[in-house]
């Protein structure tokens, strides 16, 4: 990842070092990385397990609930910048990117309001 922000060439360079000082190297290619993202993605989602969605930001608030989902956004967000280190892909560059084609995709006028994406079928009951 040849990033351009500030804040994450610090981090992803502490990364580097972990990874390095550990010889992890060896079992970081892409396939193992994405698979790790997935698992630490679920490991994030398991902390909302049966949590109504009325309440998912109250759970988030708990002092000892918060502890563990920023621990889960961490991992996350270490899986994601390991990947994208190993496959050159610059993280804020891809986001910019992909917000201008969703710009395009999602326009405001059509999707407003709406959590379904413009032209899918509304189920019916």
């Amino acid at each position: 990842m040849d990033s351009t922000d500030d804040r994450l060439g610090p981090i992803l360079e502490e990364l580097r070092r972990f990874v390095k000082d550990r010889d992890w190297e060896q079992f970081h290619n892409s396939k193992n990385l994405a698979m790790a993202l997935a698992s630490e993605a679920g490991e994030l989602l398991a902390e909302y397990r049966w949590v109504p969605n009325t309440d998912a930001d109250a759970v988030t608030d708990r002092p000892d609930a918060r502890r563990r989902v920023e621990g889960e956004v961490a991992d996350v967000a270490i899986a994601l910048l390991l990947f994208c280190d190993r496959t050159g892909i610059d993280l804020p560059q891809a986001v910019r990117e992909k917000i201008a084609r969703n710009a395009v995709n999602y326009p405001v006028e059509q999707v407003k309001g709406l959590a379904e994406r413009p032209g899918s079928a509304r189920r019916s009951k």
